[in-house]
């Protein structure tokens, strides 16, 4: 059973209870179990092995904050090298998230939905149990699968400082 944690964030105006511990930079990060736009599963580190990872948790693609951070990614992600993969997972549904990634040009970043079980939400830290939504984090994920960049935001509409996470990504890339 996961740990619940109230006094992290307010949602709402309203304490929320997080489930799961927050993950640390220099531990190994953990694997899990997401759907893809089509429902196909997905391991999101087995599947990309071998490649740094940027993961970013959203609570909602159809918000503006998740909207423009989602959008913001996929422009990075075009001018980085493909060794770096981006993923932005929230608990959408596949159904809602391809019509939006459509909407929006969204073909960079591997989208993904952790709707059905949570997975990523509870051994990530990021999941907020009365909403069944994510709380906005950024992690950058190196190719032995170690966390060398972890970054909870403070508040749901705060944004993440993607030059600091590029940066991040790219300096573990060349060492």
């Amino acid at each position: 059973m996961a740990t619940e944690r109230v006094g992290v964030i307010k949602v709402g105006g309203q304490d929320a209870t997080i489930v799961g511990d927050d993950v640390q930079v220099d531990q190994l990060a953990p694997d899990f179990v997401a759907h893809a736009l089509d429902w196909s599963l997905v391991r999101g580190l087995a599947d990309t092995q071998g490649k740094v990872r940027i993961i970013a948790s959203v609570p909602s693609l159809d918000t503006d904050v998740c909207s423009r951070e989602t959008r913001r990614f996929n422009e990075e992600a075009a001018k980085l090298d493909k060794d770096i993969v981006i993923l932005t997972i929230s608990t959408d549904l596949p159904y809602a998230q391809k019509r939006w990634c459509g909407a929006n040009g969204v073909d960079q970043v591997m989208v993904l939905s952790d709707h059905m079980n949570t997975e990523f939400g509870e051994k990530y830290g990021v999941l907020i149990k009365e909403r069944r939504i994510l709380r906005r984090a950024v992690f950058v994920v190196d190719r032995n699968d170690r966390i060398v960049y972890a970054d909870y935001m403070a508040n749901l509409g705060d944004e993440p400082n993607y030059e600091e996470v590029i940066a991040a990504a790219k300096k573990v890339l060349e060492s």
